[in-house]
């Protein structure tokens, strides 16, 4: 931040999705209105953002060695070691990573812990996902689109209710990439724990945040149009490449990765 210019205010009397999901996998950059919204989720709600996360881990590590170095993160939350871009140019230094959110307290934390190797390109957008035609005009700034792009949709479109038409987001971004781009999306579900049916929805309302959890059906439509890559859209706690595959544990996620024909 520039000498002289005001830091960014942060209300902290309103929860956000990202500091809510901060305190789900254990962080400390949340604030009380956060945490009373986490715990009123049901207990396993922690181990599914936890598992959920790892997904990411294993995902954009394939994606990284196989030849993709550029990637589109909205909706990318409050950095949470070890964070995409360390991944990635672990594996490919030269790595550029452009997070976007539309949270004050992700820039300011984005500030300090984003640090790109020296090869690499690490950068952040304050933006909103409803907005992707902008996000895509200022991702472009560091992004060369005529190059694959793996965009990053993770546990994001489930706080887009239809009326926001996340379908049709998901559409602006997704036609915007090259052949041989990636999309890599998670969304939030209660497939495999009907008894929580409700209750999710009903602990963000306490806090006027829209949540639409959404079943596989209802997530398949994001992938119209692409090739989704072994194993398919599947849960969190199922999608492995190069690792053998352990028993899976139930998941509060379908996931899955695609490639733009």
């Amino acid at each position: 931040m520039s000498a002289g210019v005001p830091r960014p205010y942060v209300d902290t009397s309103k929860p956000h999705p990202a500091r809510v999901y901060d305190w789900l996998l254990g962080g400390k950059d949340n604030y009380l209105v956060d945490q009373k919204i986490g715990q009123a989720l049901p207990g396993e709600t922690r181990g599914n953002a936890a598992r959920n996360r790892a997904f990411m881990h294993r995902a954009v590590a394939w994606l990284a060695k196989n030849g993709v170095d550029q990637f589109l993160d909205i909706g990318s939350g409050i950095p949470t070691e070890p964070n995409m871009h360390q991944i990635v140019q672990a594996i490919a230094p030269a790595a550029r990573i452009v997070y976007a959110d539309n949270d004050l307290s992700v820039l300011l934390h984005a500030e300090a812990l984003l640090t790109s190797t020296p090869e690499g390109v690490t950068d952040f957008l304050q933006a909103d996902v409803r907005q992707p035609a902008a996000i895509l005009e200022r991702a472009g700034e560091k992004l060369d689109f005529e190059r694959p792009v793996a965009l990053s949709l993770l546990a994001l479109l489930h706080f887009l209710p239809d009326d926001e038409d996340p379908y049709g987001v998901v559409r602006t971004l997704v036609e915007a990439l090259p052949s041989g781009s990636f999309l890599v999306l998670s969304h939030g579900t209660v497939d495999q724990h009907p008894e929580w049916n409700g209750k999710i929805e009903a602990a963000y309302q306490e806090g006027a945040i829209p949540l639409r959890l959404r079943s596989r059906r209802e997530v398949e439509p994001f992938f119209d149009g692409l090739e989704l890559v072994a194993p398919g859209l599947v849960f969190a706690t199922e999608w492995y490449q190069d690792d053998p595959v352990p028993t899976p544990e139930r998941s509060g996620f379908h996931v899955g990765v695609a490639r733009v024909p």
